[in-house]
């Protein structure tokens, strides 16, 4: 009998010690940093349309045709996602950013607040901070812009872009907030500055390259705001900033705010950083490939600098990178080119819709002629009207630029666009739509929507607790699965 209780006793302690060394497995599993790449926009059309372009360009002499590795396809874990919010199967970027950040469904332009708007959400930002976690937000747009606004404010519109910031300020979640600039400083023009709130509630604010770049963790917490902003209050565009850059300016890539962040929130308790790609989906909605493609060059380089901290901190980093839905119905391939894509010819265009449309303002204003106006589509995207070019117009494409250059030298408001036009150039300036779509054609590959669609999003991610995101799911899962993977409850 005693021998029989003694080997008992012998279980039982061994079953106990074996749930210890369990639980300390557990905990030694869970990542310590967590990072959430969002490309604005990015379905698989656009990350294939890069990996393409980039292999065309290093692999010119190959007989077959190349893709190139971006930083997160070489993940090994790579899930797919369906986008679709309680509206539409064409969702907004409120709805599907608040299924990522609460896991749940709602309304598109609601930001965190349930379909009936009377409950809001709770964040996995929120919950990250409960943990002990630092909490960093970055974004290449503006930082009350939907997607960044989903990771720490409710609001019922995503168009309550002062109150977004006010919450995101005088909140206690963010701790590192960064990028572009805020919309609607002031709220309706005559409300207190977003600055100065950002003073009276402790952020240590840095507008400049120098400051940002030489952020430390003992700066506190921190709104680090690029001071070159373009559209919108945003950062750069990447083919415009490293054009700018090439001129000799200063201007900020979106890795070097990443850096920053990294290095402004490591603490002995590790932090949830959410970085977002928005001009991804600002050129994809105005049907510029090659715009589109250089932004998520760009966002591929910021992960980099995720993966090289992780490289340093194998045993407690999670990457995860996807997007909130796809942008423009991108498609490579088109009719005209057949089963061939010239992705090369896109290396011609070196300005974006932004900045060539303000070419087209100038040229507005100081009366240019066609003839010159060509000129100038020929300097900034290569297209020609001179024979032997691999990008020479044909006279149907010359057509088609004339008609929309004579719709934008007629001063906005006096235009009058039938549903053809509208539909041709989306309400954006009709020869910028107009050179994209033919160059883009050129090479390929074209635009259904001027709006998001509803494809499927894929998912990758590395690190501990990546293998959770294999797999096909909805985008709520992905809340369920990152809560899941940082060992945190509802």
């Amino acid at each position: 009998m005693k021998k029989m209780i003694s080997i008992l006793l012998v279980l039982m302690l061994a079953l106990g010690m074996a749930g210890s060394v369990l639980a300390e497995d557990a905990a030694a599993q869970t990542p310590k940093y967590v990072f959430m790449f969002i490309g604005d926009g990015m379905g698989s059309p656009q990350i294939t349309a890069t990996q393409y372009y980039v292999g065309a360009l290093e692999n010119e002499d190959s007989t077959l045709p190349v893709s190139a590795d971006l930083s997160f396809t070489t993940f090994k874990n790579i899930g797919i996602m369906t986008t679709y919010d309680a509206t539409s199967f064409c969702p907004d970027s409120a709805s599907t950013a608040t299924s990522m950040a609460s896991g749940e469904k709602t309304l598109s332009g609601v930001i965190n607040y349930n379909i009936d708007k009377t409950e809001s959400f709770k964040l996995i930002t929120e919950y990250a901070k409960e943990a002990g976690k630092k909490v960093g937000v970055i974004s290449s747009v503006s930082i009350n812009h939907a997607t960044p606004a989903a990771y720490y404010a409710k609001v019922e519109s995503r168009n309550e872009y002062y109150d977004i910031a006010v919450q995101g300020l005088t909140g206690n979640t963010i701790d590192f907030i960064g990028g572009g600039n805020w919309n609607k400083p002031t709220g309706d023009g005559t409300q207190k500055d977003l600055y100065e709130i950002a003073a009276e509630n402790g952020f240590n604010v840095v507008n400049t390259n120098e400051g940002i770049r030489t952020l430390t963790a003992d700066a506190g917490k921190t709104l680090a705001v690029v001071p070159d902003h373009q559209d919108s209050y945003s950062m750069q565009f990447e083919i415009d900033r490293q054009r700018k850059v090439a001129e000799g300016a200063d201007s900020m890539a979106l890795s070097e705010i990443v850096s920053a962040a990294i290095t402004n929130l490591d603490n002995e308790n590790g932090f949830f950083l959410m970085a977002e790609g928005g001009k991804i989906d600002w050129s994809c909605h105005a049907n510029d490939a090659m715009t589109s493609i250089y932004d998520t060059i760009a966002l591929s380089d910021a992960v980099q600098v995720a993966i090289d901290f992780a490289a340093e901190h194998p045993d407690d980093t999670l990457i995860i990178v996807t997007a909130d839905h796809e942008t423009g119905g991108l498609t490579i391939g088109f009719a005209a080119t057949a089963y061939d894509t010239h992705f090369e010819y896109l290396q011609n265009q070196s300005m974006s819709y932004v900045d060539f449309d303000s070419e087209i303002g100038k040229m507005r204003d100081e009366g240019t002629g066609y003839e010159s106006a060509l000129e100038t589509i020929e300097k900034y995207y290569g297209l020609t009207t001179k024979e032997g070019s691999d990008i020479t117009m044909t006279s149907d494409e010359v057509t088609r630029i004339q008609e929309a250059y004579n719709l934008s030298m007629i001063p906005k408001s006096a235009r009058a666009l039938d549903a053809n036009a509208m539909l041709t150039y989306g309400g954006y300036e009709p020869l910028s739509m107009a050179v994209s779509h033919v160059l883009n054609n050129k090479a390929g590959i074209a635009f259904t929507s001027y709006a998001h669609t509803g494809l499927l999003i894929p998912v990758y991610a590395t690190g501990v607790g990546a293998e959770q995101f294999a797999g096909s799911y909805d985008n709520t899962n992905v809340f369920d699965k990152t809560m899941a993977a940082m060992g945190l409850t509802e």
